[in-house]
């Protein structure tokens, strides 16, 4: 016996319950959480040997482009598009591992600034050479569906209210 797509089933189950009308939009979304688990995993794959998570890979890699290496907070989740407290989390770690360290605002010390340290210079790299060798640059799709892709999830990023350019 040959296994089904599961997703497919779930749709044929949908369509078959009387819920046609959303039979598509569920096997979208369901599509959805599954290629996120999927590049979840090759993802730590990579991260894990360099003890970091794709949270506090981010905010090494937003530090580590600034034309200062460091960022105030607020501003790290703002760009991050995550709550402030995630944020704290993700630095704390990351300051406890040495790759960042806290610093005051030079013009208001009430500001608080994350800093990335050397070290945390030289894991980032690692990390972002691991991840375009083993995810970004072989993402799973062609170069053309991967565009087409990312524009159309752009659309639903933009519908749940997110800025999408």
């Amino acid at each position: 016996m040959s296994e089904r797509d599961p997703i497919r089933e779930a749709h044929r189950q949908w369509v078959a319950h009387g819920w046609a009308e959303a039979a598509d939009g569920m096997a979208l979304v369901t599509s959805v959480v599954r290629v996120h688990q999927l590049l979840t995993g090759r993802i730590e794959a990579v991260l894990r040997p360099l003890d970091l998570t794709f949270a506090r890979y981010e905010v090494l890699r937003l530090l580590a482009f600034s034309s200062t290496g460091r960022m105030p907070m607020m501003r790290l989740g703002s760009l991050l598009q995550v709550h402030p407290t995630s944020v704290t989390s993700a630095v704390d770690r990351l300051e406890r591992q040495g790759f960042v360290r806290r610093v005051r605002g030079d013009g208001d010390r009430r500001v608080v600034l994350a800093e990335i340290t050397d070290t945390g210079r030289e894991v980032v790299e690692r990390a972002t050479e691991g991840l375009n060798a083993e995810v970004f640059g072989s993402p799973g799709i062609g170069a053309g569906s991967t565009s087409t892709l990312t524009r159309l999830l752009g659309e639903l990023r933009a519908s749940a209210g997110d800025r999408v350019d």
